[in-house]
C-alpha cells in the first residue's frame, strides 16, 4: 500500500507549488488516467485546429486584400 504524502512533500518532490497541486486535484478529481489522457490529447488536436482555422483565415484575408487592389 501507497504511504500518504503531504502536498507540501509532494510539491517540492517534483518541483511545483502547492498551489498547482490542489488546483490539479480539483480539475482532475475523480478522473481515471484514461480520462486524463484523452482531455490532454483532445485539447491538443483542439489547438491543432485552431491554428488550422487561423492560417486558413489569414490566407482569406491576403487574397482579399490582393483581389481589392486596382491593377
Amino acid at each position: 500500500m501507497q504511504e500518504a504524502t503531504s502536498v507540501a512533500t509532494a510539491a517540492r518532490k517534483h518541483q511545483v507549488s502547492e498551489q498547482s497541486i490542489h488546483r490539479w486535484r480539483n480539475q482532475f478529481a475523480g478522473m481515471e488516467v484514461s480520462d486524463v489522457r484523452e482531455l490532454k490529447r483532445l485539447k491538443d488536436e483542439n489547438a491543432r485546429l485552431k491554428k488550422l482555422v487561423a492560417e486558413r483565415d489569414l490566407e482569406v484575408e491576403v487574397m482579399e486584400e490582393i483581389q481589392a487592389k486596382k491593377w
